[in-house]
């Protein structure tokens, strides 16, 4: 059996003001199903620059309700292209309570589900602390007419486990939106450690579980309102991996690219029948997995 989806990722750079991102983005998302996509991934807190690079009340203003405003227009557009469409919004959950929330429209506009992200960082120009709850709907993969999404969020994407049991659940591929690049007083060799390790770490997703991996990051330089740091240049180099961890596409690092590829997701039968992870892992001998740490 055949099943192959054309998967259109759009990386770009963020401005200030949110509606103006919102335009170019319904420009990208177009382009995007002209070109066949029937599935449009959106990067992480798409609608704003990336604002956890400080601690401010005030940026709250930024969070919706879901369903809101943003969902409104994302599934209009969904339904429009008839695509299934996965965005990434600062959910406003009740007062005082937010998330950082994937939401994903199936093709007649409808929320086919949504994902709050799980692992929380809080590390210098990443605050996210400050503002996002721990996602409490665990790693349940979205089922929509095209597939089953294994959708998780940034930070989510360095942890095996997340990605196991999305696998588990049944995912057919798993897909990032990303906000992660460079300060820019790390040494080359620095950067080119930490672009690597990123790459790597999702690649080995693909691989671990036999399924596609999407990340889809944003580009450009953001500054740091604080001016504590030199602010984030956003490393870009969205890429889409195939069930060995084979890179299918890349986008550059610094340039606002619409990505087209085309992903089979039949391959993930046959490669699971060559590495057969799944069959021989040991699962009555995981159970220290839920510790912190071994003693």
């Amino acid at each position: 059996m055949n099943k192959t989806i054309r998967v259109g990722l759009i990386q770009q750079s963020s401005v200030q003001d949110v509606t103006t991102n919102i335009e170019k983005l319904t420009q990208n998302i177009q382009a995007c199903a002209k070109d066949g996509a029937q599935l449009v991934v959106l990067q992480e807190l798409h609608n704003s620059i990336y604002f956890c690079q400080t601690e401010n009340t005030e940026l709250f203003n930024l969070a919706e309700p879901i369903p809101g405003p943003s969902t409104q227009i994302y599934g209009a557009l969904a339904k429009k292209y008839k695509i299934v469409l996965v965005t990434s919004l600062f959910e406003k959950r009740a007062p005082g309570l937010y998330h950082n929330t994937a939401v994903v429209f199936d093709t007649d506009g409808h929320i086919a589900g949504t994902y709050r992200k799980m692992h929380i960082p809080d590390d210098p120009a990443y605050y996210e602390k400050f503002y996002f709850t721990p996602g409490d709907l665990g790693f349940q993969p979205i089922k929509t007419s095209i597939g089953t999404l294994g959708v998780m969020v940034c930070w989510d994407q360095w942890y095996p486990e997340a990605a196991r049991l999305m696998c588990l659940a049944g995912a057919e591929l798993l897909i990032y939106p990303t906000a992660i690049g460079w300060e820019s007083s790390d040494s080359a060799e620095e950067k080119k450690r930490q672009l690597q390790a990123w790459i790597i770490s999702q690649r080995a997703h693909a691989v671990a579980n036999g399924l596609p991996v999407i990340a889809v990051n944003r580009t450009g330089h953001e500054t740091d309102p604080s001016g504590q740091t030199n602010g984030i240049q956003f490393w870009g180099n969205s890429f889409v991996a195939g069930p060995q961890g084979e890179l299918l596409a890349e986008a550059s690092n610094d340039t606002d690219t619409n990505l087209l590829v085309d992903i089979d997701l039949q391959r993930s039968e046959n490669v699971r029948r060559w590495w057969p992870f799944l069959r021989d892992r040991r699962i009555d001998q995981y159970g220290d997995l839920t510790k912190r740490f071994i003693d």
